[in-house]
C-alpha cells in the first residue's frame, strides 16, 4: 500500500472528535446569500462609478478596460479582508468603508505609478473615482440595509432562527432583549440541563432539526464547559455568550450589542472542520515518515529491553480514549512484567493528591534500562503506531488508564471529547512535576478552549525543549 492510500485509509477509519463535523460543511444561515449580493451590487457600483470617470474626463482608452477590472478587484478585496461583508453591524460601518476605500484608491495609485508612465496619470480622475465611488458603495449599502430592515420587520423575510439556552429565571429577560433585534426568530428554548454530557447530543440533533442558525447561552449555563463552542461550530452554528459574571476567556471573541444587551461571539468559521483535517493529515505524514527514518532507533531500543530484563519488548496497556472508548496504547516497556499486580500494593505511596493518578517518583518495578528510556521519553515512542490507526493525536490530553478513569468526576469528562494525545499542555507544563490532578484537568481545559494549529505547533516544539532538559521525569 502507498503513502497516498495509507493516508487515505487512515483518515476514514480515525475517529472525528468535537473540532470535526462528520462531514465537510459551511456557517448555516443566509449569511452568504447577503454577502454575495452586496459583493454583486458593490461590484456593479464600483464598475459605473469608473464608467462615469472615464466619459466625465476621458481619461481611460478602450485598450485599458482590464485595469479597471483589476482596480475594482482591488476595491472589492480591500473591503472584505476588512470585514465590510461580515454579518452584523460590520456591513453598516459606513465609516470603514470609506477608509477602506481610501486605502484601496492608495494601492490602485502605486500599481498605476509602477505600471504606467507617471504622466499617463490625471489626478482630479483619481480624485473623481474616489468620490463616486465611494459616494455610490455607500449609497448602495444604504438603500440595501433599509430594505433588509423593512423585509424581516414587515415580511419576517431574512430573519434567523436562533435558540436560547439559559436558567429559568433568566428566560424572560433574554427573550425581551433578543425580540428587540427584528433579524431574529426565536426557534425554542431549553435550560442549562440540555448540554450535560448525556444530553446534548440529543439537544445538537434538536437544533439541526429546527434549522438553528445561532444559539444564545447564559454565562452560567457554560462557564465550566467552555469547550461546547467547538461542538456548535462544528455544525456551523454561531455561538453567542450572554455575559453575566463574566470570568477571563482566553479566546478571540466579538462583542456587539443585541437590543442594548452586550453580547459575546463565537462566530463560527465559513468552513468548519478544515483545521481538524489539517491536523489529522500531518499526525499521520509525520508518524509515518518519523517511524521510517528511525527504524534503527526502535530496533536498538528493543534489544536494550530483551537484554536488561525478560518480557515482551512492547507494553500494551488499556487507556480510555475519545468518548470513553478503551484502546491498547503501545509503549516500549520499562517496568517488570508483574507491575499491575504490584500496583494494588504501593497504592498507599501514591504521591498524587486525590489519588486519580498513580504516580512514585521511585517506583520499584521501573528496570534500570525503563529508568533511561522515562527520563528522554523514549517509552513513549511507540504511541506513534496509536497516531497512524486514528487512536491518537501528536497533540492532546493524555489517554489515562481505567484505574484513572473510573475516579472521574462528572466535570473530569470534557478531557474525553477530544482525540488523547502524546503529547499535550500537561507534559510541556511540568510533567510528572505536577501532583494535583485538578491542574492537570485545567490545562487539559486550557488547551480544548483555545485550541488551534499554531498551538499544537507551540506544543510540539516546547515537547521536544522539555525531553532533551529532562523536565518532569521520572
Amino acid at each position: 500500500m502507498n503513502n497516498q492510500s495509507l493516508i487515505s485509509s487512515n483518515l476514514s477509519e480515525a475517529e472525528l472528535d468535537l473540532r470535526a463535523p462528520t462531514f465537510a460543511k459551511v456557517r448555516k444561515g443566509g449569511w452568504w446569500l447577503r454577502s454575495m449580493t452586496l459583493i454583486l451590487v458593490d461590484t456593479i457600483l464600483l464598475l459605473i462609478a469608473w464608467i462615469l470617470a472615464e466619459y466625465r474626463l476621458a481619461w481611460v482608452g478602450q485598450y485599458e478596460y482590464s485595469s479597471i477590472l483589476i482596480a475594482v478587484f482591488i476595491q472589492i478585496a480591500s473591503l472584505y479582508f476588512q470585514g465590510n461583508y461580515e454579518p452584523g453591524t460590520k456591513r453598516a460601518n459606513y465609516g470603514n468603508i470609506i477608509k477602506t476605500l481610501f486605502f484601496a484608491h492608495c494601492v490602485i495609485l502605486m500599481f498605476s505609478v509602477l505600471y504606467q508612465p507617471i504622466e499617463d496619470m490625471r489626478r482630479s480622475t483619481l480624485i473623481f473615482f474616489l468620490l463616486m465611488s465611494t459616494s455610490l458603495v455607500c449609497v448602495g449599502r444604504l438603500v440595501i440595509n433599509i430594505s433588509i430592515e423593512y423585509l424581516r420587520k414587515k415580511k419576517k423575510i431574512g430573519c434567523n432562527p436562533v435558540f436560547i439556552i439559559c436558567d429559568s429565571q433568566d428566560e424572560e429577560i433574554v427573550f425581551s432583549f433578543i425580540k428587540k433585534e427584528n433579524r431574529y426568530i426565536i426557534a425554542g428554548s431549553n435550560n442549562t440541563n440540555c448540554l450535560d454530557r448525556n444530553n446534548r447530543q440529543k439537544t445538537l440533533e434538536t437544533l439541526n432539526k429546527l434549522g438553528v442558525t445561532e444559539v444564545f447561552i447564559s454565562w452560567s449555563a457554560i462557564q465550566n464547559r467552555m469547550f461546547l463552542c467547538w461542538l456548535f461550530q462544528a455544525s456551523g452554528i454561531t455561538l453567542h455568550l450572554l455575559p453575566v459574571e463574566l470570568k477571563a476567556i482566553y479566546r478571540d471573541i466579538e462583542i456587539h450589542n443585541v437590543g442594548g444587551m452586550t453580547c459575546l461571539s463565537f462566530m463560527c468559521p465559513v468552513i468548519i472542520g478544515k483545521d481538524f483535517w489539517i491536523k489529522r493529515i500531518f499526525d499521520i505524514c509525520f508518524a509515518t515518515l518519523f517511524l521510517i527514518f528511525t527504524f534503527p532507533v526502535y530496533l536498538a531500543i528493543a534489544i536494550a529491553i530483551k537484554l536488561d530484563s525478560p518480557g515482551s519488548v512492547f507494553y500494551r496497556q488499556t487507556r480510555i480514549g475519545l468518548r470513553g472508548k478503551q484502546f491498547k496504547v503501545w509503549k516500549f516497556r520499562t517496568m517488570r512484567t508483574d507491575a499491575d499486580k504490584l500496583q494494588k500494593e504501593l497504592e498507599a505511596l501514591n504521591e498524587v493528591k486525590d489519588g486519580i493518578i498513580f504516580k512514585i517518583k521511585d517506583d520499584p518495578r521501573i528496570t534500570r534500562i525503563g529508568k533511561f528510556l522515562r527520563r528522554y521519553s523514549l517509552d513513549e515512542l511507540p504511541q506513534l503506531f496509536n497516531v497512524i490507526l486514528g487512536e491518537m493525536s501528536l497533540v492532546g490530553p493524555r489517554p489515562l488508564p481505567t484505574r484513572d478513569v473510573d475516579k472521574f468526576s462528572e466535570r473530569h469528562f470534557i478531557r474525553q471529547e477530544v482525540l488523547p494525545g502524546v503529547t499535550g499542555m500537561w507534559q510541556v507544563s511540568g510533567r510528572s512535576n505536577i501532583l494535583d490532578f485538578e491542574q492537570i484537568m485545567k490545562l487539559d481545559l486550557r488547551y480544548i478552549e483555545n485550541w488551534s494549529l499554531w498551538l499544537d505547533f507551540q506544543i510540539l516544539l516546547k515537547t521536544v525543549q522539555v525531553v532533551l532538559n529532562k523536565e518532569g521525569a521520572y
